[in-house]
């Protein structure tokens, strides 16, 4: 079986040693004190927001010409995990940057567990946590115990004063996880390492409407004005939900994965990608979702496969995180005896989007068109992709395609 669209990403939050301060006494979490449980639908529209937030960081310090993706699901999860055991100022801006400043992290710890266990549901989807720990380093116990049972994370034990054996041992185990597609997520690692948080989030769907491999033809994709490449364009004629927004130059269109999640795709008109970047919100999204409506499309969508790394360390700190990275940091929830900052935030993620799923799907798909001419949406020039979770309405990944030939 061919899978037709694969994503995977992967992220490491690296805990080292700190300089020893004396840690506070109060260990209450910001928030309210007594909440409803909450469902984790109600996590999507602040994990959303961070995402917006961050995706505007990222694309501000990256190259002209450089895709983005991400998984901010994963990024929110990875630092939820890690904020079960900060206190004090530390958590405070945690809490602040994710925009869960209505909750206290009992009610933030609740929606994960029920988030983590409808998406684990999901049979295109493989969601988890690890926590990679010192040999020797033993956490706070409420810590560990909270780290496995709401966030489901694997404890395993690496000797981090040997730091090639040690990134060795990470990298299997994140490349055992998202069946291989990443590996080398570490390259070096502090031998003054304390413990690294992992998330991996790999999805593969299948089109609901597969494409025709037969007639993927070459054609030009315009990455900037002076700058086009060839392509394997894929085309398919068929009933889409889909949108033109005219006030925010832009065409949207939606195109579902079998099960619970879909692709939306946010074309801007030509010379309108950045107006539409610095503008975009979710609520943006929102009113592009309420807006679609069925028609008759021809889509030309390229076929590629494309991978992102980023150093999250400078975007989180312009972002609000900032004594967590600093000797300041105030972790006496993970370990009272050994004061612990956070070193290193990184994400590896790769996307793959071809023609067809299983041979069997792409036999039996039948469909009925009405008797009228179809709208022309072509991808022929960069655009901003979105893989959404339609049960829980979270962001599984997120970016902007510029060149979707190997760089």
């Amino acid at each position: 079986m061919r899978l037709l669209a694969s994503c995977v990403a992967a992220l490491l939050l690296a805990l080292a040693l700190a300089d020893h301060h004396h840690h506070h006494e109060d260990h209450s979490h910001n928030g309210k004190d007594h909440e409803e449980p909450m469902s984790c639908i109600k996590l999507s529209t602040p994990n959303a927001n961070f995402a917006f937030s961050l995706y505007k960081k990222l694309n501000a310090d990256a190259a002209a010409g450089k895709n983005i993706f991400f998984s901010p699901l994963g990024i929110s999860t990875a630092l939820s995990m890690l904020a079960v055991g900060a206190h004090e100022e530390t958590h405070k801006q945690m809490f602040s940057t994710l925009n869960y400043d209505a909750f206290n992290q009992t009610v933030v710890n609740e929606g994960y567990h029920h988030l983590l266990h409808v998406i684990g549901q999901n049979h295109q989807l493989d969601v988890g946590n690890a926590v990679a720990l010192r040999t020797g380093f033993d956490p706070v116990e409420q810590f560990m115990n909270d780290v496995k049972n709401i966030y489901h994370a694997e404890l395993f034990r690496v000797d981090f004063a040997k730091p090639e054996e040690a990134a060795a041992e990470i990298n299997e185990f994140i490349a055992k996880k998202t069946h291989n597609k990443i590996n080398d997520m570490i390259k070096d690692l502090d031998p003054e390492m304390a413990m690294v948080l992992i998330n991996y989030i790999s999805f593969r769907g299948e089109w609901e409407n597969p494409f025709d491999g037969n007639i993927t033809t070459k054609a030009d994709f315009h990455v900037d004005e002076n700058t086009k490449v060839q392509v394997d364009m894929m085309r398919r004629t068929g009933r889409y939900d889909h949108y033109h927004d005219h006030e925010n130059h832009t065409t949207i269109i939606r195109m579902p994965y079998k099960g619970n999640s879909s692709m939306m795709i946010v074309l801007p008109d030509e010379g309108k990608m950045k107006e539409v970047e610095e503008h975009m919100t979710w609520d943006h999204m929102m009113h592009w979702h309420d807006a679609l409506f069925r028609n008759n499309v021809k889509i030309y969508l390229p076929k590629f496969s494309i991978s992102a790394e980023a150093s999250l360390k400078k975007p989180l700190i312009e972002m609000g995180i900032v004594d967590a990275f600093d000797n300041k940091a105030d972790f006496s929830g993970i370990s009272e005896a050994i004061k612990l900052k956070v070193s290193k935030v990184s994400q590896k993620a790769m996307l793959s989007v071809d023609e067809t799923g299983t041979e069997a799907a792409a036999a039996t798909t039948i469909e009925i068109m009405p008797m009228s001419m179809p709208v022309d949406i072509k991808l022929d020039r960069p655009f901003l992709v979105f893989i959404c979770e339609t049960t829980t309405r979270n962001l599984l990944f997120m970016g902007k395609v510029n060149n979707p030939t190997p760089m």
